[in-house]
C-alpha cells in the first residue's frame, strides 16, 4: 500500500506596512525585525502604500501585518480590507505612533486598535530647544499582574526608558500588560497623575492585535526588552 508523504507546512506569511512620518524611522525599525520574522518561519513582503489592503486575496494569505504608518490617512476600502482580514484571523502589530497614531480620521479603526496617542509630556519649558528631544523624558514601564503571566512580557521586570511617553486614550477592552504613569508637573493642564496603558493586547474577531507604546525610532526598538517584547508580540499576534 502506497504511504501518502505528510503534507507541508504552508508558509507563514507577513506584511509590512510601513511610511508616514519619517520622525519614526519607518523604514529603519521595521527593517530590524524583518530577519527576526523570517529567521521564525516567514515570508515577508513590505509595502510603502496602504494600497495593498485591498488585495483581499491576497490578505487571505497573510498571517501577521506589522504596521508603522504614523499620521497618515488610509482610504474607506483600503480599511476595510484591514478590517477584514483581521476579524478573520490575521494578526495586526506595531509600535508607537506607526500604529497607535496611524489613521485618526477612521473611528472604526481606532475602536479595533484599542488606544490612540493624545499626548506627550515634554520637557520643561526652559529646557525645550525646538527639536524633538523636547519630549524626551525619562519614566517607568510597569509590567501588569496579567502581564507578569503573559507569554509576551513573562519575565520581564519593570524598566525605565528616556523617550516619549504616550498619554493613550484607550478602552477596558484591552489587556494591559504594561502602563506607565505621567506625573503632573507645574508646568502641565493636568493637576494629578494619569496612568496610560504601554503595552497591550486586543482579540478583535478571530485575529489578534498587539500594540507597543514604546518605540519612539530605531535607538528605542532596539533597546532591552523593547526588542524583546516587540518580538514576542509579533509571534503572539500571528495567525
Amino acid at each position: 500500500m502506497a504511504i501518502t508523504p505528510p503534507t507541508p507546512e504552508r508558509t507563514k506569511r507577513a506584511l509590512v506596512v510601513r511610511g508616514g512620518w519619517d520622525g519614526h524611522m519607518p523604514v529603519e525599525t521595521t527593517d530590524l525585525f524583518i530577519p527576526f520574522l523570517e529567521a521564525n518561519g516567514f515570508d515577508v513582503r513590505t509595502e510603502e502604500s496602504t494600497a495593498v489592503y485591498t488585495d483581499g486575496d491576497y490578505l487571505d494569505t497573510v498571517d501577521l501585518i506589522v504596521q508603522i504608518n504614523t499620521m497618515s490617512t488610509i482610504e474607506r476600502e483600503e480599511f476595510a480590507g484591514l478590517q477584514r482580514a483581521v476579524l478573520n484571523g490575521t494578526g495586526l502589530a506595531g509600535w508607537h505612533g506607526g500604529i497607535a497614531d496611524a489613521y485618526r480620521d477612521n473611528a472604526d479603526y481606532l475602536h479595533m486598535i484599542g488606544g490612540q496617542f493624545a499626548h506627550h509630556a515634554g520637557k520643561a519649558p526652559d529646557e525645550r530647544v525646538g527639536a524633538q528631544e523636547d519630549n524626551y523624558i525619562p519614566y517607568t514601564v510597569h509590567i501588569t499582574e496579567y502581564g507578569r503571566t503573559h507569554p509576551i512580557t513573562q519575565g520581564i521586570d519593570d524598566f525605565d526608558l528616556v523617550t516619549e511617553q504616550y498619554w493613550v486614550l484607550s478602552d477596558e477592552y484591552n489587556d494591559v500588560l504594561a502602563t506607565t504613569t505621567q506625573d503632573a508637573r507645574p508646568w502641565d493642564a493636568w493637576n494629578r497623575p494619569v496612568t496610560s496603558p504601554a503595552i497591550w493586547t486586543r482579540q478583535w474577531g478571530k485575529g489578534r492585535v498587539f500594540v507597543s507604546a514604546p518605540g519612539h525610532r530605531l535607538e528605542i526598538v532596539e533597546s532591552q526588552p523593547v526588542r524583546t517584547i516587540i518580538e514576542r508580540g509579533l509571534l503572539w499576534a500571528a495567525r
